[in-house]
């Protein structure tokens, strides 16, 4: 099994702050019950803090994933606009593996530069 916490590549580093956006989010929607719920004022500061800054962190290493990947204009901003729905980085994440946009962590794809130069459809 390849480890989660191995961020030697860009797309693995991808996934990794793609997931904990995603956990962040979960942590802000139960900190957001505890303050709307249960009237605990001050339950967003912190995790709303650390979702902050792990939705800053993902805006950029969309941006750099997108260069380092050749991504396009349409997956670089779908990628971009799935950090504003929650769970929406791991659902970008899942289509840009299946669909071949993240490299070695999208097995399976055939992508034009490793084709056989060989074969004719």
């Amino acid at each position: 099994m390849r480890s989660f916490f191995d961020l030697s590549t860009t797309a693995k580093r991808f996934r990794f702050i793609a997931v904990l956006e995603a956990i962040t989010w979960v942590a802000l929607l139960i900190a957001m019950f505890f303050k709307w719920v249960l009237g605990h004022d001050k339950a967003v500061s912190v995790p709303g803090m650390v979702h902050g800054i792990v939705f800053i962190a993902f805006v950029v290493i969309s941006l750099v994933t997108a260069r380092a990947l050749s991504w396009g204009r349409n997956v670089t901003l779908l990628a971009l606009v799935s950090s504003i729905p929650p769970f929406g980085t791991l659902v970008f994440e899942a289509w840009a593996q299946r669909n071949g946009h993240l490299a070695e962590l999208s097995t399976g794809v055939t992508t034009p530069t490793t084709a056989n130069p060989t074969t004719t459809v």
